[in-house]
């Protein structure tokens, strides 16, 4: 099987990265039952230090869905962020039915945020007028969303419309969250997600207590350094790496970010950096040298209760290093 996965792999992947994934994927073969602790180690208190890695945007595009595979293949427990409002959602749910140990969540979405490659609500532009723009898609930034004046009535059909879609599939679906943060930007649209929590007994990203960082802002080039920092800074606790995964194939390199003025046209490399370090060697032998535990969100949840979740004093961006609150 995995020399099948191997022959699969892009022609642009390097015989050294194909070993790799290979080995990885050898070494995680007991993950894909769900969490095994790699080391157990704790720290003096006995708080274990944990790793949630959550992948966002999973069902935008084909090359989002493939890179998933990837990650899949190479044994890296994740949690998968689903934007149930794109094209390319129900390959997407193809994909986590056959892999049942990934925790599956909803990426709460009301921004289209590419010049060219657009979606809009899942209940219909009539229906909630207020959240697109004059071709019937979604507001391209939170900004743009802002200003738009939106019927918060209005976003509260839609989200539930998203949650709904995602319940039809028959997917086993753990938490909710927040793509481009738009969702929870203000206390009002943010009652709303957690009521639509509540309602349908979901888990919230980072109402678990957990420290957050992402690395799409490092360069392509820095990604990997950049997951390693981390990594190695985790501290003692609930620790969340928030990935953007892609593969660098035309469907990618045709995005054109609107929000990104300073590197719109690179999302294709940033994707592929991002898939590169978290499958890598480097970024498993720092897990195992730091005595991490991964854990998905199904797990947590099963472990801790929904009752145990609490608002985080912060949800309009992600620190700068693993253990800093957010």
């Amino acid at each position: 099987m995995i020399e099948e996965h191997t022959s699969r792999r892009r022609v642009l992947a390097t015989a050294g990265r194909r070993t790799v994934a290979l080995t990885v994927a050898c070494i995680a073969v007991g993950f894909l039952g769900g969490t095994v602790p790699i080391s157990g180690e704790t720290d003096a208190k006995g708080e274990r230090i944990e790793i949630a890695i959550r992948c966002d945007d999973i069902g935008m595009s084909h090359s989002v869905n493939m890179a998933a595979r990837e990650l899949i293949a190479a044994g890296v427990p994740f949690s998968a962020s689903v934007m149930f409002a794109c094209p390319w959602y129900l390959e997407a749910v193809e994909i986590l039915r056959a892999n049942s140990q990934i925790g599956v969540g909803v990426h709460l979405t009301l921004n289209s945020e590419w010049e060219y490659y657009k979606w809009g609500p899942v209940a219909g532009a009539l229906a909630v007028p207020s959240l697109v723009d004059t071709n019937g898609h979604f507001h391209a930034s939170e900004t743009e969303f802002a200003a738009a004046n939106v019927n918060i009535d209005e976003v509260r059909v839609e989200l539930r419309a998203q949650v709904e879609r995602a319940m039809a599939t028959g997917l086993r679906v753990d938490y909710l969250d927040y793509h481009m943060l738009t969702a929870v930007s203000t206390p009002e649209l943010r009652a709303i997600v957690e009521e639509l929590a509540a309602e349908y007994g979901l888990g919230l990203s980072r109402y678990f207590g957990e420290s957050s960082v992402s690395i799409w802002d490092a360069k392509p080039e820095a990604k990997l350094t950049s997951l390693l920092t981390h990594v190695r800074s985790a501290h003692p606790g609930l620790n969340l790496l928030v990935i953007h995964l892609g593969m660098e194939t035309p469907e990618m390199q045709a995005l054109v970010d609107l929000n990104n003025e300073a590197d719109p046209y690179r999302v294709g490399i940033h994707r592929q950096a991002e898939l590169d370090a978290v499958t890598s060697a480097a970024f498993r032998r720092a897990i195992d040298d730091a005595g991490i535990n991964f854990v998905t969100y199904r797990e947590l949840i099963e472990e801790r209760g929904l009752d145990s979740m609490a608002p985080p004093p912060n949800l309009t961006s992600y620190s700068s290093r693993l253990g800093e609150s957010n």
